[in-house]
């Protein structure tokens, strides 16, 4: 026995996920049930590592050293029972206590999953102890070298939070996708001024991942030297979290109307084909014709987008605070905005602030109510109006699906694709699903 761990799974989360516990000195062994993939991996991008495949889950078990821990991925949809396979090859003494589980979500997308995710652990406290080295360790740090990843309590919580931190991320997407619209169709900006305008960005408040991979976005070029971006279809899918938040919030008597509308956009968009058929029929209102200051209105959106964010996290935790009154979880809320400081989609400077918000009144019950949040949206609110007002005449959806996982292509509808606009991550593709 020489794995510290086994890991089963080799998609694009699965393999960078070993590759990143491997270059914290973690031997993993590594199975998929497709036997290929593991001779695969192993003689790509695990090459030269100190991984180790397994041909049969026998073998990889019998790679475990003690106490035998294994990560099970399993990709969203359809419920899979494939965990009591292993169990048996287990050792009995372990059969006899009876499998400690742990249910850990993974935020980071593929890039996130290689140098750092931000993890979200929860289930059996038991189980702790043995996975808490390996998973703070291939964390993302943030301020000293804390890593974004902590026990989040009982069996539920883990999975109830990276719900909603789905959510959150979500409707920054469609917050930045208006903000694009608005700079493209309304100011007539240029891709370029506006990859300028992004990075300038986000060196303000507005330092977050999803800005800083919307510049990525717009500077993208495909094969024929063109700007990938217009090629997009403005159609969105659906995983389910969107739902699953708005329906949780609404039974808790929580609202939530920025993640409810942002899902609502989402349908809309994914409603392709009619609203093709009906701009034939319907010629819809005049294309707005803005003439005043170009550069005020600019920064009518950034302090927009800014306002709307502060918005989107204060629902956020609102609903998680009813969650854990329901359920009965205890959770650090100064610690849950440390673990999404770095790592996840959504990180962002922000959230050292919200940290340490809760971390002074952890019984705050909203975002709002700090002193700090309160000025910071007072001080938008004159830009935050024209800016929405505008925004409303507007039903984009194809840089949502430019952030998203995977996306359609004007040219091939029905096939999807995936891009690695930041060149930071593996070369396999991330797949598309919907739930």
């Amino acid at each position: 026995a020489q794995a510290d761990i086994a890991l089963i799974g080799l998609a694009i989360m699965g393999q960078n996920l070993i590759l990143n516990m491997n270059d914290h000195d973690f031997v993993v062994c590594a199975f998929n049930r497709t036997i290929s993939k593991v001779d695969d991996f192993l003689a790509s991008e695990a090459n030269g590592t100190k991984v180790v495949g397994a041909q049969s889950l026998k073998e990889m078990v019998s790679e475990l050293k003690t106490p035998q821990r294994i990560i099970l991925l399993v990709k969203a949809g359809q419920a899979v029972d494939f965990i009591k396979k292993p169990v048996p090859l287990l050792d009995t003494d372990l059969k006899a206590k009876g499998i400690l589980f742990v249910g850990s979500r993974v935020s980071g997308r593929e890039e996130g999953a290689q140098y750092g995710p931000s993890l979200m652990p929860g289930g059996n406290k038991e189980a702790w102890p043995h996975m808490k080295t390996i998973f703070q360790g291939i964390a993302a740090k943030v301020g000293t070298g804390e890593p974004c990843c902590d026990w989040e309590g009982d069996e539920g919580a883990d999975h109830f939070m990276k719900m909603v931190h789905s959510r959150i991320e979500y409707r920054d997407m469609e917050l930045i996708c208006k903000a694009y619209h608005l700079m493209k169709d309304m100011l007539g900006m240029a891709q370029d001024e506006m990859v300028q305008a992004f990075e300038d960005w986000n060196k303000t408040e507005l330092d977050l991942f999803l800005i800083e991979i919307t510049a990525n976005i717009l500077k993208f070029q495909d094969a024929d030297s063109r700007h990938l971006l217009p090629k997009i279809r403005d159609s969105t899918g659906q995983k389910g979290t969107g739902k699953w938040t708005a329906i949780s919030a609404l039974e808790y008597g929580i609202l939530v109307p920025l993640i409810g509308e942002a899902v609502i956009a989402g349908c809309l968009s994914s409603l392709k084909n009619e609203r093709i058929q009906a701009s034939k029929k319907l010629k819809g209102p005049q294309k707005f014709q803005f003439d005043d200051d170009k550069k005020s209105f600019l920064e009518d959106i950034r302090k927009a987008l800014y306002a709307s964010k502060i918005i989107s996290y204060a629902q956020g935790f609102m609903l998680l605070r009813q969650a854990a009154t329901k359920f009965g979880w205890t959770l650090n809320y100064g610690g849950i905005a440390l673990m999404w400081r770095g790592g996840c989609i959504i990180r962002s400077v922000l959230l050292g602030k919200i940290k340490d918000v809760f971390d002074r009144n952890q019984e705050l019950q909203n975002l709002l109510l700090n002193d700090f949040f309160k000025a910071a949206v007072e001080n938008c609110q004159n830009s935050w109006w024209p800016a929405v007002s505008t925004g409303v005449q507007m039903l984009p959806a194809n840089f949502i699906q430019a952030q998203a996982h995977t996306y359609e292509v004007l040219a091939k509808p029905g096939q999807f694709f995936h891009t690695n606009w930041t060149g930071h991550s593996g070369s396999v593709s991330s797949s598309s699903y919907n739930a």
